[in-house]
């Protein structure tokens, strides 16, 4: 009976030791989830000091900044095709109601050519989503292969450095497409200067295709060395516009 009882108790152990990596990795997660809550909170009363569409634009902002964060702990902690394709068609959901309300304030034709681009992007974005649900691997499960960098439409200085890198061997790692693409957004978040920008981001083959519009021509340079410094990167086509 008293070998029975140990049995049990040892079984039950390992059952407990074998589920602790999942509450872990759940504590982790609540954790990015609740931070991305409260900071969306604070920045939507925040936007109390603005009136008129300008608040509007704040808030819709803030939402976009939330559904960013909780992206990226999707990407991080629930990397399955179907949270990574829930999460990124409500960042691009967010990202739509942010372009609309940033139209808010144009008109005539250059308010309706405003409202089509932010369709257009919305439509472009969702079925980038859709693409990454059905491709989206984990990579910490799936080692992925590696692959040479495409240096041929970087300028002079990546170009060289790119060349030297694939010369001695240092590659960079083959990462699914889905994966890319959310860290991207996820920095672009991070960084002061791009976090509110209306920056679209779609990734094909490792290829990075940026479009939107931004304040400064150093603002298209820096989101462009953001998503080429990003793991899996080959190469980065920038379409961003200066407004």
């Amino acid at each position: 009976m008293n070998k029975m009882i140990a049995l049990m108790l040892a079984a039950s152990a390992s059952a407990l030791l074998a589920a602790t990596p999942a509450y872990a990795q759940d504590a982790s997660y609540k954790s990015l989830t609740d931070k991305a809550s409260n900071d969306y909170k604070q920045a939507k009363a925040a936007c109390d000091s603005h009136s008129g569409n300008a608040k509007k634009v704040c808030v819709e902002e803030a939402r976009v900044a939330r559904a960013k964060a909780d992206s990226d702990a999707v990407a991080q902690y629930r990397n399955t095709p179907r949270e990574l394709g829930k999460a990124r068609k409500d960042v691009a959901n967010a990202e739509y109601d942010l372009a609309r309300a940033k139209c808010g304030d144009r008109t005539g034709a250059d308010k309706t050519t405003c409202m089509t681009d932010a369709k257009a992007a919305k439509t472009a974005a969702l079925a980038d989503a859709k693409t990454g649900a059905r491709a989206g691997t984990n990579v910490a499960q799936n080692p992925p292969a590696t692959t040479k960098e495409n240096c041929d439409a970087m300028d002079a200085t990546a170009k060289a450095a790119c060349v030297t890198r694939n010369a001695a061997g240092s590659t960079k790692t083959a990462v699914a497409d889905s994966v890319i693409t959310t860290k991207i957004k996820a920095d672009l978040v991070k960084d002061n200067d791009l976090k509110a920008l209306d920056v679209h981001v779609e990734t094909v083959n490792g290829v990075v295709m940026l479009s939107g519009f931004v304040p400064s021509q150093a603002q298209v340079k820096k989101a462009a060395d953001l998503a080429r410094g990003v793991e899996g990167v080959t190469d980065v086509k920038n379409g961003l516009k200066v407004k």
